[in-house]
C-alpha cells in the first residue's frame, strides 16, 4: 500500500516477481502465460481488475505512470524526442501543439538534457538518456503515482542520485512513487519504507530507519541482503532463489538458510506485526512472539501469587 507523499522500495533479487506485480498494476501481463487468479488491486479506491479497459486507459499515463526497465524498447526509434513526450501530453491534455512542445522541453531540461536536443532520436542518444527520457514522458502529466521499474541503468553515479532526488521532490509534492530495484543501497537513499520481496512473496516490510539498524531486520534473507552492501563485505548464500511456478512447500527461503528449522520446510510463515508498522514473514519470529508471550504469562502468575 503506497500512500500519497511516500517512496516505497521494493527490493529483491531478479526473478522474484517485482516487474510482474507492477505490470499487473498496469494491466499489462502477456496473457498468455500471466493472469491474476486471487487478490485485489486498487487505486484511489478503483478497483483496477474491475474497471473497463477504456476506464483504464484514462487512468495510465494520468494518474499512473510506469518507468520500465529497457529504454529501448519504451521509446519508438522513428519518432523525436519531444514528439513523444508531447504526444503524451496531448493523448490527456487539450493543449496546443506549441504549448506541448514548450512544456516537453521544459521535462526534458529537468531530467538533465538540453532543449536543443528535443527533436533529435533515440538512436542519437546513449542509454542514460535514453532512461531520462523514459523518466521525461512518464512525469508529463503529473500522475498521482510513478511506478519505477529499475529507472536508472545505463546512468552514472551522479545522474543516477538526480533521477532519485527528482523521485524523491515528486512524492514531496504529495505523490506515491513505486520504486523496484535489485540495489538495496539506492533505495535506502530515496524510499521512506522498503518492502523486501523473494520468491514472489514479502519477506520483510519496514520503515527505512530500520533498516540503518541490523538488529531491528529479522527475516534471514534480509540481513542477507543488508550484509552485501558495499562496505559491510560480501557473503555469499548457498543455493539459489526457487523459480516461482515450483516453489517448496514451505518457506521458499527454507532450503538457502541456516537458521531454518523443520516447521520452515512444511509450512508457510505467517506475517508477523512487529511494531511500529513493521512485519516479517518468518517462523524464527514466531517462536519469538510465542516465547516472549511464555514469560509475560509467567510474569503475571508470579505477580498473582504475590
Amino acid at each position: 500500500s503506497v500512500p500519497r507523499g511516500a517512496v516505497y522500495g521494493l527490493v529483491g533479487p531478479n526473478g522474484a516477481g517485482k516487474t510482474t506485480t507492477a505490470m499487473a498494476i498496469m494491466g499489462l501481463l502477456p496473457s498468455p502465460p500471466g493472469k491474476i487468479t486471487d487478490g485485489e488491486i486498487t487505486f484511489c479506491g478503483k478497483s483496477m481488475i474491475k474497471i473497463s479497459d477504456k476506464e483504464r486507459r484514462k487512468i495510465l499515463g494520468e494518474e499512473i505512470s510506469m518507468i520500465f526497465q529497457d529504454p529501448m524498447t519504451s521509446l519508438n526509434p522513428s519518432m523525436r524526442v519531444a514528439d513523444q513526450i508531447m504526444e503524451m501530453i496531448r493523448l490527456h491534455k487539450k493543449i496546443s501543439k506549441h504549448e506541448a512542445y514548450e512544456m516537453a522541453c521544459q521535462l526534458l531540461e529537468m531530467v538533465g538534457i538540453k532543449r536543443e536536443r528535443a527533436k533529435d532520436y533515440p538512436h542519437q542518444f546513449s542509454g542514460g538518456m535514453k532512461q531520462r527520457v523514459v523518466i521525461a514522458i512518464a512525469l508529463a502529466c503529473r500522475p498521482k503515482l510513478i511506478i519505477a521499474d529499475e529507472p536508472t541503468p545505463g546512468m552514472d553515479l551522479a545522474l543516477a542520485k538526480q533521477a532519485m532526488q527528482d523521485f524523491r521532490t515528486f512524492a514531496d509534492d504529495g505523490n506515491g512513487v513505486l520504486l523496484i530495484t535489485h540495489d538495496l543501497e539506492l533505495a535506502l537513499e530515496v524510499a521512506d519504507r522498503i518492502v523486501v520481496f523473494y520468491a514472489g512473496t514479502t519477506v520483510e516490510e519496514a520503515k527505512v530507519t530500520d533498516f540503518a539498524d541490523e538488529t531491528l531486520l529479522r527475516h534471514p534473507y534480509t540481513r542477507a541482503l543488508h550484509e552485501a552492501l558495499p562496505g559491510r563485505g560480501f557473503a555469499a548464500l548457498p543455493g539459489t532463489q526457487p523459480y516461482v511456478k515450483d516453489l517448496p512447500s514451505g518457506c521458499p527461503f527454507a532450503p538457502r538458510c541456516e537458521s531454518a528449522m523443520k516447521i520452515c520446510l512444511q509450512k508457510m510463515p505467517p506475517y508477523v506485526e512487529l511494531g511500529d508498522n513493521h512485519r516479517a514473514a518468518c517462523w524464527l519470529c514466531v517462536q519469538e512472539q510465542m516465547k516472549a508471550a511464555e514469560k509475560n504469562n509467567e510474569k503475571t502468575e508470579a505477580g498473582s501469587h504475590e
